[in-house]
C-alpha cells in the first residue's frame, strides 16, 4: 500500500469529521494523489452528472492526473436513525482497498451532532464498485476534450495542494 493511500485514509477522516460536525453537511467527495504528490479534492455532487458520465470522468482525471491512489466518500443512510460516513482508498498498487466507516448521530432538528471514530478495514478492491477507475477508458476525442475543458473550469474552485509526508 501506498503511503499516500494511508494518508488519505487519515485526511479523509478528519474532513469528514470536520464537515459533518463543523458545518452539518456531508458531501461525496472525491481525492487523488499523484506520484509528484499533487492532491485534488471536490464535491462528486458538483458535477452533475448521470451515474456513467461521472464514472467516465473520474477515471479521465484519475487518468489524466497519473494518480497513484484515489479515493470516494459518502454518506449511507441504512434508516433514519442509522446513518454512517463511508469512504475507500483505491491504491493502484495493492489488491486491497482501505475501507473506512463511521456511525454518524443526529439530534431531533436532523443536524450531525455525532461521530464515532472512523474504523479502518482492508477489502478487495475489486469489491469496491469505484475500483476501476485505473483501467485504461477509450473516449471519442470529443468527450476528451469536453472532459478536458470541465476539469480547467474544475481547477480553480477545488482544493489542490502539495501533499507532504
Amino acid at each position: 500500500m501506498h503511503l499516500f493511500a494511508e494518508n488519505l485514509a487519515v485526511e479523509l477522516s478528519s474532513y469528514y469529521r470536520n464537515l459533518a460536525l463543523g458545518h452539518g453537511v456531508i458531501p461525496k467527495v472525491f481525492t487523488l494523489v499523484n506520484g509528484a504528490r499533487d492532491q485534488y479534492l471536490f464535491f462528486i455532487d458538483d458535477l452533475r452528472m448521470e451515474a456513467d458520465e461521472e464514472n467516465q470522468f473520474l477515471a479521465f482525471i484519475v487518468q489524466a492526473h497519473e494518480a497513484v491512489c484515489y479515493a470516494r466518500g459518502t454518506l449511507v443512510i441504512l434508516e433514519k436513525s442509522q446513518q454512517l460516513i463511508e469512504f475507500a482508498v483505491i491504491d493502484q498498487d495493492d489488491a486491497d482497498a482501505i475501507v473506512c466507516s463511521a456511525q454518524l448521530t443526529r439530534n431531533i432538528d436532523d443536524k450531525p451532532v455525532g461521530l464515532s471514530e472512523f474504523e479502518k478495514t482492508l477489502a478487495p478492491k475489486k469489491t469496491i464498485f469505484f475500483s476501476g477507475l485505473f483501467e485504461p477508458i477509450k473516449l471519442s476525442e470529443d468527450r476528451a476534450e469536453e472532459f478536458e475543458s470541465l476539469w480547467d473550469e474544475m481547477k480553480p474552485k477545488i482544493l489542490h495542494r502539495n501533499m507532504g509526508i
